[in-house]
């Protein structure tokens, strides 16, 4: 059996910046976490068709299938798409790490809380991980003698953050029944009522072989 663990790597991927940031935090995922992990990233996915409802069905059915989530919550104002995959996958609680490294603050919470709309935030199996993205840059800029140097040692040390944190979330209790069928009821019920056709995409043993892996993973 597979021990790794499939983590959907949700934010903004709109222009070189996002998704080479995105790129390079996943790989160092995966190589300080010695493979444990690994990250579906996806701008990566393969889109069989241009239509956006499609890339929706394949990004929603992908929420599902993951262990974990981690979420980008960079920006004044949080990106639309990345806010309904966290609710969906609160739906279907799947543990959630949300990062922020942007460090402007923001939102609606009173002093200490999050810098995003409060109704964001709260949610259970959820861990959160805010840091002032350009110190994090500068420290490893000035103790670097090369670009990729700087890159490694800002990457690893973010990566190895989130880890600690992906490794807490898995410890919380699932919310999820024990009875493996009430599951499916739950996941099939989370599949009709997104529509769209994303319902007709995984078959009932499909997803009795889904939730048996996520209950042995603790996911």
């Amino acid at each position: 059996m597979d021990d790794s663990l499939r983590v959907y790597f949700a934010g903004d991927i709109f222009n070189h910046k996002d998704l080479v940031g995105n790129l390079l935090l996943a790989d160092a995922i995966k190589s300080v976490s010695d493979g444990r992990y690994h990250c579906i990233l996806p701008q990566n996915l393969e889109q069989t068709t241009g239509r956006s409802i499609d890339i929706r069905n394949q990004d929603l059915l992908e929420v599902m299938r993951a262990d974990l989530l981690i979420l980008n919550f960079d920006g004044t104002e949080l990106d639309s798409g990345t806010v309904v995959e966290f609710i969906y996958a609160k739906s279907l609680d799947v543990p959630c790490v949300v990062l922020r490294t942007d460090f402007r603050s923001g939102g609606d919470e009173e002093i200490g809380g999050n810098p995003w709309n409060l109704m964001c935030s709260g949610y259970p199996r959820t861990e959160v991980m805010t840091l002032n993205g350009m110190a994090w840059y500068q420290e490893a800029y000035l103790g670097s003698d090369t670009t990729k140097t700087a890159l490694d040692r800002l990457y690893e040390k973010l990566a190895g953050e989130v880890i600690t944190r992906m490794d807490k979330v898995l410890k919380t209790p699932s919310l999820l029944p024990d009875d493996p069928g009430k599951t499916r009821e739950i996941f099939r019920w989370a599949l009709n009522y997104a529509g769209g056709g994303v319902e007709i995409l995984i078959s009932d043993t499909e997803l009795d072989q889904l939730i048996s892996s996520k209950k042995n993973k603790n996911s």
